[in-house]
Parts: structure tokens; sequence; C-alpha cells
């Protein structure tokens, strides 16, 4: 019981700041009015980049034990969009501005920690799978939703699809990194999450309450669309009861905060999008416990 609460806090310990940090883009944007644009476009550029390629060269893993996995959360990204679809039309809202919040989850700042802190050190790799998992379809399938004029060879170009390459060559040959390029990279990295959460906090004026009718169905929907393709695809490739759990765990995960700074990059609905991330976030206070609770 006691292990649970302290469980329980520090979920909540991991989800205030994120919220926190929205607050005060929020308040900050109210007196000043700032422009984002350039800094968004620094972040997924360069910052995002810096960060992905830091968490993927500093380990090194098998990927060939984690297969199972990497299936599991394709079809449970792919399979939560294909669910959802429908559902656009009785919200009467845009399939390209509800549909990536639903598919691709915060499985990075938010899942990485979260299935660490529930399994231990030894869930990292199986972590940093599901991250590489969800944000190559977040930069291939993600990118084609939006734009479907998007050419394949133009997806290599992308900074963070680069970067996560890079990464994964980094750790599978476990090519030697200077200490002092690796700290420069994740120093850079480190701006990415508190620089995205500012941002989200600035775009959310200037919101309609449609906008948050949306948002708080889009809260419930996330997570209980990954849980249902989770189960049906259990059923199908049976992974062992461990990686399972790792699998449940990262489909009950809300939406990603690139999202948003995709949304704003194409220039589909970014305010919609913001209040679809931001309230699916505070609703995995409520999800997330409840999950773990279930699997542990």
């Amino acid at each position: 019981m006691e292990a649970q609460s302290l469980l329980v806090e520090r979920i909540f310990l991991t989800v205030f700041p994120l919220v926190a940090i929205v607050t005060v883009g929020f308040l900050y944007a109210s007196k000043f009015k700032p422009d984002m644009s350039v800094a968004n476009q620094l972040n997924i550029d360069v910052f995002t980049p810096a960060l992905i390629f830091a968490v993927l060269s500093a380990e090194s893993f098998d990927l060939t034990q984690y297969q199972g996995l990497a299936i599991g959360a394709i079809a449970i990204v792919l399979g939560s969009g294909l669910l959802l679809l429908p559902i656009c039309k009785l919200l009467s809202v845009h399939p390209k501005t509800f549909i990536p919040p639903m598919m691709f989850s915060n499985s990075g700042n938010l899942g990485i920690p979260l299935i660490i802190l529930a399994f231990g050190e030894q869930a990292l790799p199986a972590a940093i799978i599901l991250f590489i998992t969800e944000n190559f379809l977040h930069f291939t399938v993600g990118i084609y939703i939006l734009d479907h004029k998007t050419k394949p060879y133009e997806l290599l170009k992308i900074p963070m699809i680069v970067a996560t390459t890079l990464g994964l060559l980094w750790s599978n040959f476990d090519i030697y990194l200077p200490k002092s390029i690796h700290t420069f990279i994740d120093m850079l990295g480190q701006i990415a999450i508190p620089l995205m959460l500012f941002s989200l906090g600035v775009r959310l004026i200037g919101l309609e309450l449609k906008n948050w009718k949306v948002g708080v169905i889009g809260a419930a929907l996330c997570p209980l669309s990954g849980i249902t393709i989770a189960i049906i695809t259990q059923s199908v490739i049976q992974l062992s009861d461990t990686q399972f759990a790792y699998l449940f765990l990262f489909s009950a995960l809300p939406p990603a905060l690139l999202n948003y700074m995709i949304a704003e990059r194409y220039k589909q609905e970014p305010q919609q999008v913001a209040s679809i991330v931001l309230l699916g976030n505070i609703g995995s206070l409520l999800f997330i416990p409840a999950t773990l609770a279930f699997i542990l």
C-alpha cells in the first residue's frame, strides 16, 4: 500500500511540472503576446533532435530482443488512429487535427521515466524501444497524415529522423563519443521539453470553449483506445507478461507534446491541438495511476 502511494506521488510529481510550465507560458503570453514561431522552429530542427540523439547514443541494447514489443507499439499507434477515425465526424473536428494526438503518445519525457519507475532500470531498453517506434511513426506516418504531398525521401531530411538513425547506429555499433561532445549535445537537448511546454502554454491564449470540449473527450479516448488495441494485439502476438506490462503502460500514455509542435509547423489548427494535448496530459493524472494499479 505504501509503495503504491509513493508511486502515485511520483506520477504526480512527474506530471505536475509539465502543467506548471504550461501555466507559466499561458500567463506570460496573456500579458506580452510573444511570437514563438522561431523558437518552435529551433525546437523541431535543433533541440529535440539533440535530445533524441543524446538518449539513444548513451545506451547500448540488443534490438532483436524487443521485436515483438516494437510490433505491439506499431499496432497501438496505427490501430488507435483507425479506431477513432469515425469519432471525428461525431465531434465535428477535422481528422488531421484530432487523430495524430490520439495516435502519438508522450512516450519520451513521460513514458520513459514512468516505465523505469514502475519496473526498474532493467526496463530502460524496452522504454527506449517504445519511444523509438512511436517517434519514427510520428515523423513518417504522422507527417504524411498532415501533408499527403510529402515524398518518402524528404522524410530522411527531417532532423529528428536523422537523429534517431544516428543514435541507433551509435548504440548498435558502440561507437565512442567523447564525453565533452555528448555533454554538449545533451545540454542542447535539455532545452527541448521546457521550451515545448512553455510554447504550448503560449498557444493556449485565445482558445475557444469548443476546443476544451474536444480536448476533454480526447483525454479519455486516447488512453482507452490504446488500451483496447493493446489487449487485442496481445491476443495475437503473445508477449511475455513483463513485456506486455510495458506495452500496456505505453498504450495508456497521453498525447505527445510534439503533436502541438508539428501542428504549429503545418498550420493544422494548433490551438485545437494544444487543448487536446494539454487536457490529455492533465487527464493522465487519473488514467496512469489506474493503469499502474492494474499491471502491478
